[in-house]
């Protein structure tokens, strides 16, 4: 049981350095990764130009039970939407600073089982 947690939290990392890479190729930098709290987690927190950027990050090897994104469900909307809130609450440097909430989902579609990247801009609304 505790090696099936070990791979899954493996696998969540991989997922997310891997997402971190590829928004790092289009121009966003890092600020903080697995932003944690009572409240929950944040993935990433990304600078894109002027925005500051929350992204949730959602891995699936396959997609026969549905898209990664569909995971986001409403509760867990609620859960990132608290988060940034307390994170902003306690960060007052970002203030004045514009912010949104993008997901991006990491599958393995193709025949030779590499990644694919989904990154959705504004996908969850605050």
């Amino acid at each position: 049981m505790l090696r099936s947690i070990s791979d899954h939290n493996t696998k969540g990392q991989q997922a997310e350095l891997i997402a971190q890479k590829y928004l790092q190729t289009q121009g966003l930098s890092i600020i903080q990764s697995n932003f944690s709290c009572r409240l929950g987690e944040i993935d990433l927190i990304m600078q894109d130009n002027e925005f500051l950027v929350f992204i949730e990050v959602r891995y699936r090897k396959k997609t026969h039970y549905g898209h990664p994104l569909e995971t986001i469900n409403f509760a867990k909307q609620q859960k990132i939407i608290k988060t940034i809130q307390y994170f902003l609450l306690n960060k007052p440097q970002y203030n004045n600073v514009p912010y949104r909430v993008d997901a991006l989902a990491i599958h393995s579609q193709t025949p030779t089982g590499q990644e694919h990247i989904d990154w959705v801009k504004n996908a969850i609304q605050g």
